[in-house]
C-alpha cells in the first residue's frame, strides 16, 4: 500500500444521471473524474452499470448488447483517465465473460492506470423492475480485497450491501473503505411515505455494516428518472462510528468528496474490539440456508 503520511485518503463519489448513449455517459464520467481527481480525489467510484440506463428493469436479449469484456473498451478508457489524473478510480461493468455468460462487475484501476482486479457481484435479485436474473451469474470471485494504492478497498455492488455477511468478510479481509457502487431507486407509484422509509432503510444498513466492521463506507448512487424508477441519488460517505461525512443530494448530479482519516479504523476498534470479541466457534449456522 502506498505511503501516506497523514493517513488519510480523498474519496471521489460520481453521483450522476444516465442517459440512453453509452458513448455520452462514457465521456460524462470520464470528465468527472478528471473533475473529482482536480478537486483532491485519490480514489474515484462510479455507480454500478454506469454506461447505460439500467436495463435490467426489462428482460430483453437485446440488452445483451451492453455487455463487453475486462479488459475491454471502457476500462481502456477508465485507465488512460485514471493514469493521466493520477487518481485510482472504481468503474461498473456489464461483464461479457464468454458467450452466454455475463457478469454485474465492478473493476479497480489504480493511479498508474493498471487493472488490479475485478469483483462479481455476489447477490443477484430478482424483484419487479430489477430482474438481474435474467442477466447475471452470480459472482465466483468470493468478497477479495484490492491494494488501492492509498488504502486497501473492499468493492460491494447494490443488492450486496444488504448483507452483513460480505461486509463482514470485506473487513475480515482488511477492507479499510467499502465501496457500494449502486443503482437504487423508488417506483413511480410509490408515496413518499414508502420512498422515504426505502431510502432510510438504504442508507441505515450500510451505515451499520460500517459501524459493525469499522470501516469507512462509500456508496454511490445514480440519479434520475429512468423507466418505471426514479433513482434517489443520496450517495454518501460514513466512518467507523457510522457517522455521516459527506452526503449527496437526492434530485440532481454531483461530484461527493469526503477525506478519511484511516487511523480512526485502529482507535475506533481499540474502544469498541468488536472483532476481538466474535465467537467464530458458535457461527457455523451462518452455513446454513435455514435452521430448523
Amino acid at each position: 500500500m502506498g505511503k501516506n503520511a497523514k493517513n488519510e485518503v480523498t474519496v471521489g463519489l460520481v453521483q450522476m444521471s444516465v442517459g440512453k448513449n453509452i458513448d455520452t455517459n462514457l465521456n460524462k464520467a470520464i470528465k468527472s473524474i478528471e473533475e473529482a481527481a482536480k478537486k483532491g480525489a485519490q480514489i474515484v467510484c462510479l455507480p454500478e452499470l454506469f454506461r447505460s440506463q439500467y436495463f435490467c428493469q426489462e428482460e430483453d436479449t437485446e440488452n445483451f448488447r451492453f455487455a463487453e469484456s475486462i479488459p475491454g473498451e471502457t476500462t481502456t478508457a477508465i485507465a488512460e483517465v485514471a493514469k493521466s489524473n493520477k487518481v485510482a478510480v472504481i468503474a461498473g461493468i456489464f461483464e461479457k465473460r464468454t458467450h452466454g455468460l455475463y457478469h454485474n462487475s465492478a473493476v479497480l484501476l489504480n493511479a498508474n492506470g493498471s487493472l488490479v482486479g475485478t469483483y462479481r457481484k455476489m447477490h443477484i435479485p430478482d424483484d419487479p423492475h430489477y430482474y438481474e436474473k435474467f442477466y447475471f451469474a452470480p459472482g465466483d470471485l468470493g468478497f477479495e480485497v484490492f491494494d488501492a494504492q492509498f488504502c486497501k478497498v473492499g468493492i460491494l455492488i447494490c443488492w450486496d450491501q444488504w448483507y452483513p455477511e460480505a461486509a463482514r468478510l470485506a473487513a475480515l479481509s482488511g477492507a479499510q473503505i467499502i465501496f457500494y457502487p449502486t443503482a437504487i431507486g423508488s417506483f413511480e407509484h410509490d408515496d413518499s411515505k414508502t420512498k422515504n422509509r426505502q431510502q432510510s432503510a438504504w442508507e441505515t444498513i450500510q451505515r451499520s455494516h460500517g459501524i459493525a466492521n469499522e470501516v469507512f463506507v462509500a456508496s454511490v448512487n445514480r440519479v434520475g428518472r429512468e423507466g418505471q424508477i426514479d433513482f434517489w441519488g443520496s450517495s454518501f460517505v460514513s466512518d467507523p462510528f457510522g457517522e455521516i461525512l459527506a452526503k449527496a443530494a437526492s434530485n440532481k448530479e454531483e461530484i461527493l468528496l469526503a477525506k478519511c482519516n484511516l487511523s480512526e479504523i485502529e482507535n475506533t476498534r481499540h474502544g469498541w474490539p468488536f472483532l476481538r470479541d466474535r465467537r467464530i466457534d458458535a457461527y457455523k449456522g451462518l452455513a446454513s440456508r435455514f435452521l430448523d
